[in-house]
Protein backbone atom coordinates (compact mmCIF):
# COMPACT_ATOMS: atom_id res chain seq x y z
CA UNK A 1 0.00 0.00 0.00
CA UNK A 2 1.12 3.36 -0.83
CA UNK A 3 0.06 7.59 -0.46
CA UNK A 4 0.77 9.49 -2.99
CA UNK A 5 1.56 13.32 -2.98
CA UNK A 6 2.74 15.46 -5.19
CA UNK A 7 3.16 19.65 -6.17
CA UNK A 8 3.82 22.08 -7.98
CA UNK A 9 4.39 25.61 -6.76
CA UNK A 10 2.40 28.71 -8.16
CA UNK A 11 5.11 30.20 -10.22
CA UNK A 12 5.83 26.97 -12.03
CA UNK A 13 9.47 26.75 -10.79
CA UNK A 14 9.24 24.02 -8.25
CA UNK A 15 7.74 20.86 -7.42
CA UNK A 16 7.65 17.63 -4.76
CA UNK A 17 6.46 14.33 -5.05
CA UNK A 18 6.29 12.16 -1.73
CA UNK A 19 5.04 8.63 -1.13
CA UNK A 20 4.96 6.89 1.97
CA UNK A 21 4.92 3.21 1.75
CA UNK A 22 4.03 0.04 3.57
CA UNK A 23 5.52 -3.35 1.62
CA UNK A 24 6.87 -0.83 -1.44
CA UNK A 25 5.83 -2.18 -4.04
CA UNK A 26 9.40 -1.20 -6.09
CA UNK A 27 11.64 -2.48 -3.38
CA UNK A 28 14.28 -5.48 -4.58
CA UNK A 29 14.06 -6.58 -0.77
CA UNK A 30 9.98 -7.03 -0.81
CA UNK A 31 10.61 -8.55 -3.84
CA UNK A 32 13.15 -11.51 -2.89
CA UNK A 33 11.28 -12.06 0.41
CA UNK A 34 8.45 -12.90 -1.20
CA UNK A 35 10.14 -15.37 -3.25
CA UNK A 36 10.54 -17.71 -0.39
CA UNK A 37 7.42 -16.97 1.45
CA UNK A 38 4.63 -14.32 2.20
CA UNK A 39 6.45 -11.68 3.67
CA UNK A 40 5.45 -9.42 6.48
CA UNK A 41 4.69 -5.84 4.74
CA UNK A 42 5.42 -3.66 7.66
CA UNK A 43 9.35 -4.99 7.50
CA UNK A 44 9.53 -3.12 4.16
CA UNK A 45 8.47 0.30 4.68
CA UNK A 46 10.09 3.63 3.71
CA UNK A 47 9.31 7.53 2.71
CA UNK A 48 10.03 8.72 -1.26
CA UNK A 49 10.55 12.10 -1.55
CA UNK A 50 11.76 13.42 -4.77
CA UNK A 51 12.79 17.31 -4.80
CA UNK A 52 12.41 19.10 -7.95
CA UNK A 53 14.16 22.83 -7.89
CA UNK A 54 16.79 24.70 -9.39
CA UNK A 55 20.13 23.20 -8.49
CA UNK A 56 18.33 21.64 -5.73
CA UNK A 57 17.16 18.16 -6.75
CA UNK A 58 16.96 15.58 -4.21
CA UNK A 59 16.32 11.88 -3.88
CA UNK A 60 15.31 10.00 -0.80
CA UNK A 61 13.99 6.23 -0.68
CA UNK A 62 15.49 4.48 2.70
CA UNK A 63 13.44 1.34 3.30
CA UNK A 64 13.44 0.47 7.06
CA UNK A 65 12.51 -2.57 9.03
CA UNK A 66 9.39 -3.21 11.89
CA UNK A 67 11.05 -1.64 14.18
CA UNK A 68 11.63 1.80 12.75
CA UNK A 69 8.03 1.61 11.84
CA UNK A 70 4.77 3.05 13.91
CA UNK A 71 1.34 3.23 12.43
CA UNK A 72 -2.31 3.91 13.17
CA UNK A 73 -5.58 6.10 12.66
CA UNK A 74 -3.85 9.63 12.42
CA UNK A 75 -0.10 8.96 12.16
CA UNK A 76 2.44 6.85 10.12
CA UNK A 77 6.58 7.10 11.32
CA UNK A 78 8.81 5.45 9.39
CA UNK A 79 12.32 6.18 11.21
CA UNK A 80 13.08 9.39 12.20
CA UNK A 81 10.23 10.99 9.31
CA UNK A 82 6.50 10.77 9.83
CA UNK A 83 3.19 11.76 8.06
CA UNK A 84 0.01 12.52 10.55
CA UNK A 85 -3.21 14.31 10.14
CA UNK A 86 -3.97 17.41 12.89
CA UNK A 87 -7.71 17.51 11.35
CA UNK A 88 -7.26 20.16 8.63
CA UNK A 89 -4.03 19.00 7.20
CA UNK A 90 -1.59 16.15 6.46
CA UNK A 91 1.47 17.22 8.09
CA UNK A 92 4.74 15.33 6.84
CA UNK A 93 8.01 15.60 9.18
CA UNK A 94 11.06 15.01 6.23
CA UNK A 95 14.22 13.95 8.02
CA UNK A 96 15.95 11.85 5.21
CA UNK A 97 19.45 11.36 3.91
CA UNK A 98 19.41 11.71 0.07
CA UNK A 99 21.15 9.39 -2.27
CA UNK A 100 23.72 8.91 -4.31
CA UNK A 101 25.68 11.45 -1.83
CA UNK A 102 23.48 11.41 1.18
CA UNK A 103 22.95 15.40 1.81
CA UNK A 104 20.17 16.02 4.50
CA UNK A 105 16.77 16.62 3.61
CA UNK A 106 15.25 17.92 6.33
CA UNK A 107 11.71 20.16 6.61
CA UNK A 108 8.05 20.11 6.88
CA UNK A 109 5.69 19.99 4.15
CA UNK A 110 1.81 20.72 5.03
CA UNK A 111 -1.61 19.30 2.75
CA UNK A 112 -4.53 21.24 3.25
CA UNK A 113 -7.20 19.23 1.20
CA UNK A 114 -9.79 21.40 -0.49
CA UNK A 115 -12.15 18.07 -1.00
CA UNK A 116 -11.86 14.73 0.66
CA UNK A 117 -13.38 12.13 -0.58
CA UNK A 118 -13.64 8.02 -0.20
CA UNK A 119 -13.68 6.88 -3.72
CA UNK A 120 -11.78 3.76 -4.53
CA UNK A 121 -12.10 1.73 -7.96
CA UNK A 122 -10.06 -1.55 -9.34
CA UNK A 123 -7.03 -0.81 -11.61
CA UNK A 124 -7.12 -4.55 -13.25
CA UNK A 125 -9.51 -6.94 -14.29
CA UNK A 126 -9.21 -9.71 -11.08
CA UNK A 127 -10.34 -6.40 -8.87
CA UNK A 128 -7.10 -7.01 -6.48
CA UNK A 129 -5.39 -3.70 -7.28
CA UNK A 130 -7.27 -0.37 -6.26
CA UNK A 131 -6.83 3.33 -6.10
CA UNK A 132 -8.47 6.16 -5.00
CA UNK A 133 -7.42 10.04 -4.63
CA UNK A 134 -7.74 11.30 -1.50
CA UNK A 135 -7.43 15.02 -1.67
CA UNK A 136 -7.20 15.57 -5.87
CA UNK A 137 -7.10 19.35 -4.96
CA UNK A 138 -5.22 20.57 -2.67
CA UNK A 139 -3.09 23.73 -1.14
CA UNK A 140 0.87 22.65 -0.35
CA UNK A 141 3.18 24.77 1.79
CA UNK A 142 6.59 23.59 1.49
CA UNK A 143 9.08 24.85 3.78
CA UNK A 144 12.87 22.82 4.16
CA UNK A 145 15.74 23.47 5.77
CA UNK A 146 17.70 21.43 3.77
CA UNK A 147 17.88 22.00 1.13
CA UNK A 148 16.90 25.71 2.00
CA UNK A 149 13.46 25.92 0.08
CA UNK A 150 10.41 27.68 0.55
CA UNK A 151 6.83 27.36 -1.32
CA UNK A 152 3.51 27.65 -1.74
CA UNK A 153 1.21 25.58 -3.97
CA UNK A 154 -1.17 23.49 -5.30
CA UNK A 155 -1.03 19.41 -4.77
CA UNK A 156 -2.82 16.11 -5.06
CA UNK A 157 -3.51 13.13 -2.53
CA UNK A 158 -3.93 9.24 -3.33
CA UNK A 159 -3.99 5.94 -2.42
CA UNK A 160 -3.12 2.50 -3.49
CA UNK A 161 -3.70 -0.57 -2.51
CA UNK A 162 -3.14 -4.18 -3.71
CA UNK A 163 -4.00 -7.95 -2.42
CA UNK A 164 -0.49 -9.16 -5.03
CA UNK A 165 2.67 -7.86 -6.07
CA UNK A 166 2.45 -5.06 -9.47
CA UNK A 167 3.85 -7.69 -11.99
CA UNK A 168 1.12 -10.10 -11.51
CA UNK A 169 -1.57 -8.42 -13.71
CA UNK A 170 0.07 -5.31 -15.15
CA UNK A 171 2.00 -4.81 -18.21
CA UNK A 172 2.26 -0.91 -18.25
CA UNK A 173 0.34 2.19 -17.42
CA UNK A 174 0.34 6.21 -18.01
CA UNK A 175 -1.21 8.31 -15.46
CA UNK A 176 -1.33 12.19 -15.49
CA UNK A 177 -3.62 14.63 -13.14
CA UNK A 178 -4.02 18.25 -14.03
CA UNK A 179 -5.75 21.09 -12.24
CA UNK A 180 -8.34 22.85 -14.07
CA UNK A 181 -9.47 26.16 -14.59
CA UNK A 182 -12.42 25.98 -12.13
CA UNK A 183 -10.52 24.13 -9.16
CA UNK A 184 -11.36 20.53 -9.97
CA UNK A 185 -8.99 17.86 -10.79
CA UNK A 186 -8.47 15.51 -13.55
CA UNK A 187 -7.07 12.36 -13.34
CA UNK A 188 -6.36 9.96 -16.38
CA UNK A 189 -5.48 6.23 -15.45
CA UNK A 190 -4.09 4.30 -18.98
CA UNK A 191 -3.67 0.16 -18.11
CA UNK A 192 -2.71 -2.04 -20.08
CA UNK A 193 -2.28 -5.93 -18.42
CA UNK A 194 -0.44 -9.24 -19.15
CA UNK A 195 -4.08 -10.65 -20.40
CA UNK A 196 -3.99 -8.23 -23.33
CA UNK A 197 -6.88 -6.13 -21.41
CA UNK A 198 -6.95 -2.53 -21.43
CA UNK A 199 -8.76 -0.29 -19.24
CA UNK A 200 -8.87 3.64 -18.97
CA UNK A 201 -10.26 6.08 -16.02
CA UNK A 202 -11.00 9.29 -16.96
CA UNK A 203 -12.13 11.17 -14.25
CA UNK A 204 -13.14 14.66 -12.99
CA UNK A 205 -13.32 15.30 -9.20
CA UNK A 206 -14.73 18.56 -8.59
CA UNK A 207 -14.76 21.06 -5.58
CA UNK A 208 -18.25 19.88 -4.49
CA UNK A 209 -17.40 16.22 -3.82
CA UNK A 210 -18.82 14.86 -7.23
CA UNK A 211 -16.84 12.58 -9.63
CA UNK A 212 -17.65 12.47 -13.20
CA UNK A 213 -16.29 10.76 -16.22
CA UNK A 214 -14.81 12.87 -18.55
CA UNK A 215 -13.93 12.52 -22.38
CA UNK A 216 -10.23 12.11 -22.71
CA UNK A 217 -9.26 12.04 -26.24
CA UNK A 218 -6.80 9.71 -28.47
CA UNK A 219 -3.89 8.31 -27.17
CA UNK A 220 -0.35 10.09 -28.02
CA UNK A 221 3.11 8.47 -28.11
CA UNK A 222 5.39 10.83 -26.32
CA UNK A 223 9.51 10.80 -27.40
CA UNK A 224 11.05 8.08 -25.59
CA UNK A 225 12.92 8.70 -22.57
CA UNK A 226 16.56 7.96 -21.94
CA UNK A 227 16.01 4.65 -21.18
CA UNK A 228 13.96 3.78 -23.73
CA UNK A 229 10.67 3.84 -22.28
CA UNK A 230 7.37 4.44 -24.36
CA UNK A 231 4.67 6.62 -23.04
CA UNK A 232 1.83 8.29 -23.72
CA UNK A 233 -1.11 10.79 -22.87
CA UNK A 234 -4.40 11.26 -24.62
CA UNK A 235 -5.17 14.64 -25.08
CA UNK A 236 -8.03 16.26 -27.16
CA UNK A 237 -5.84 17.91 -29.20
CA UNK A 238 -2.22 17.62 -30.68
CA UNK A 239 0.33 18.33 -29.89
CA UNK A 240 1.50 16.70 -26.52
CA UNK A 241 4.70 19.15 -25.37
CA UNK A 242 6.80 17.73 -23.01
CA UNK A 243 7.44 20.11 -20.83
CA UNK A 244 10.10 19.14 -17.90
CA UNK A 245 11.35 15.50 -17.51
CA UNK A 246 11.80 14.93 -13.98
CA UNK A 247 12.63 11.48 -13.50
CA UNK A 248 14.30 8.93 -16.32
CA UNK A 249 14.55 5.10 -14.72
CA UNK A 250 15.07 2.00 -16.25
CA UNK A 251 11.61 1.44 -15.79
CA UNK A 252 9.37 4.58 -15.30
CA UNK A 253 9.18 8.28 -15.73
CA UNK A 254 7.93 11.27 -14.22
CA UNK A 255 7.84 14.45 -16.67
CA UNK A 256 5.27 17.22 -16.58
CA UNK A 257 3.52 17.87 -19.65
CA UNK A 258 0.98 20.08 -21.52
CA UNK A 259 -2.04 18.76 -23.26
CA UNK A 260 -5.75 19.90 -23.76
CA UNK A 261 -8.22 18.54 -21.23
CA UNK A 262 -12.28 19.43 -21.35
CA UNK A 263 -11.11 22.33 -24.51
CA UNK A 264 -8.67 23.88 -21.98
CA UNK A 265 -4.82 23.85 -22.29
CA UNK A 266 -3.73 22.01 -19.44
CA UNK A 267 0.17 20.99 -17.23
CA UNK A 268 0.11 17.66 -15.90
CA UNK A 269 2.13 15.45 -14.09
CA UNK A 270 2.57 12.50 -16.34
CA UNK A 271 3.92 9.24 -15.18
CA UNK A 272 4.70 5.84 -17.32
CA UNK A 273 5.59 2.52 -15.28
CA UNK A 274 6.66 -0.26 -17.35
CA UNK A 275 6.19 -3.50 -15.28
CA UNK A 276 8.73 -6.03 -17.10
CA UNK A 277 11.35 -3.62 -17.05
CA UNK A 278 10.95 -2.98 -13.04
CA UNK A 279 10.79 -7.12 -13.15
CA UNK A 280 13.62 -7.83 -14.44
CA UNK A 281 16.58 -9.84 -12.67
CA UNK A 282 18.78 -6.79 -13.71
CA UNK A 283 16.81 -3.88 -12.55
CA UNK A 284 16.28 -5.34 -9.16
CA UNK A 285 19.89 -5.64 -8.79
CA UNK A 286 20.13 -2.26 -9.52
CA UNK A 287 17.44 -0.96 -7.32
CA UNK A 288 19.43 -0.88 -3.92
CA UNK A 289 21.64 1.97 -5.36
CA UNK A 290 19.08 4.23 -5.64
CA UNK A 291 16.74 2.46 -2.29
CA UNK A 292 19.06 1.71 0.08
CA UNK A 293 17.84 -0.40 3.05
CA UNK A 294 18.50 -0.30 7.02
CA UNK A 295 20.61 -3.35 7.68
CA UNK A 296 18.65 -5.73 9.63
CA UNK A 297 21.15 -5.85 12.67
CA UNK A 298 20.13 -2.11 13.01
CA UNK A 299 15.94 -2.96 12.22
Amino acid sequence: MWWYIDAISDDGQHGITIIAFVGSVFSPYYAWANQRSPADPNQYCCLNVAVYSPGKKRWTMTERGGKWIYRDEERFQIGPSQLHWDGQALIIDIHERAVPFFQSVRGQIKVYPETLFNYSVPLDAGKKHRWGPLAPTARVEVQLSNPNIRWHGHAYLDSNEGDEAIDQPFLEWDWARALMSDGSTVVIYDVREKSGKNSLLALRFTKSGQVEDVSSGPRYALPMSLWRIKRHLRSEQSPVKVIQNLEDTPFYTRSILGANWLGENIVAMHETLNIPRFSSTIVRLMLPWRMPRIPKFLS
